[in-house]
């Protein structure tokens, strides 16, 4: 997995409706300008990079640094996209109540356009689910963006709060270089700031995955007599953060649904609604201290100025030079629509001549 670092901080404040509309002008001429050359599966791969994602936003006017860049130009990327429908990219979600209603918008567009929408809905949740269970950073998700093609191909930029509430993490995801979604899913993990990390998709305990489905599927008092040798008092400091949870109450309820659906694996467990930090938490240290096996405690986490910042950094966005680049651009996009729809008729000509031989 590819490993970016970048300080993202929280910044208050909202994105200037006339910044904003130009982030939306401008934003949609270079994603058409990327899928007209490069084509939609380009497109979603490099809204999985970090650091191109960073840039983007950067040339977009957005504060180079700043935690509102993911969630601003991923509401300029979904506002263009309303416009773009000939190319087959959907945006979905957004920020805080917007991001929940991401399944919904998929199943409407789906129902639109006439394909299956399980898989993608699938993908937005455990996504979602992976990011804020599996990987226990210290960052609480507020903001979800899912991006797809009818093709089934996707990508994700979501991005998560801190509990201290300072600074923001962000994570992409890319549906083409997924092999699985408990085991190093991540394209790119953007943060500088680590904190204690239950690492429960590392790729280095297959086996410790295993042991919780398992013991998830056990009876609920076979299990809940494992969690209650634990003595939290007794434990190492990174145990005592994993311990801080054992509660036998709320545990006996979310084990009695785990035990009557008895997941085949790790992915299965984490997929059954209602199985959260929690239980993870829960399973991972009875699977440590019962069973021996290792848990994972590594935290995966690992620019250009074009027109300036929104704040005035690292200079003033100057209006003439940000409409100057749109109007380039656009003259640019509508000249290779052009050049294309040429290349199609020769194409057709060509068929049909050879055609009457």
């Amino acid at each position: 997995m590819r490993r970016s670092s970048l300080d993202l901080p929280l910044h208050t404040g909202k994105c200037p409706a006339w910044l904003f509309a130009k982030m939306q002008k401008l934003s949609g001429l270079i994603s058409e300008a990327i899928i007209i050359e490069q084509g939609p599966d380009a497109f979603l791969e490099k809204l999985s990079s970090a650091f191109w994602f960073q840039a983007f936003g950067c040339v977009l006017g957005f504060d180079w640094h700043s935690s509102g860049l993911t969630t601003t130009v991923c509401g300029a990327l979904k506002e263009a996209f309303r416009d773009l429908t000939s190319y087959g990219i959907y945006v979905c979600g957004g920020k805080g109540r917007t991001s929940r209603k991401t399944p919904h918008e998929i199943e409407v567009i789906a129902q639109r356009k006439g394909f299956n929408p399980e898989n993608l809905v699938y993908a937005s949740r455990m996504s979602a689910k992976v990011d804020n269970s599996c990987l226990q950073d210290g960052f609480q998700l507020y903001h979800h963006s899912f991006i797809f093609t009818k093709a089934g191909k996707w990508a994700v930029v979501q991005q998560g709060m801190s509990e201290k509430g300072a600074w923001a993490r962000r994570y992409h995801w890319f549906s083409s270089t997924l092999e699985s979604f408990v085991s190093e899913p991540h394209n790119d993990i953007v943060s500088d700031k680590n904190l204690a990390t239950l690492n429960m998709v590392d790729a280095g305990i297959p086996e410790t995955r295993k042991i919780c489905a398992g013991l998830a599927a056990k009876n609920p008092q076979d299990t809940l007599r494992f969690i209650n040798t634990i003595k939290p008092d007794k434990l190492p400091l990174r145990h005592k953060i994993l311990a801080s949870d054992l509660n036998s109450r709320y545990l006996k309820k979310i084990f009695l649904t785990t035990y009557q659906k008895k997941p085949r694996d790790f992915e299965e467990l984490v997929s059954i609604e209602g199985v959260g930090p929690k239980t993870i938490r829960a399973l991972a240290l009875t699977s440590e201290l019962v069973y021996g096996a290792p848990l994972s405690f590594k935290d995966p986490a690992r620019f250009s100025f074009a027109h300036g910042g929104k704040d005035g950094y690292p200079y003033k966005i100057s209006q003439s030079h940000y409409q100057k680049t749109i109007d380039v651009l656009e003259k640019a996009v509508k000249k290779a629509k052009i050049e294309r729809t040429d290349k199609i008729r020769a194409l057709k000509r060509l068929f049909s001549f050879y055609g009457n031989y």
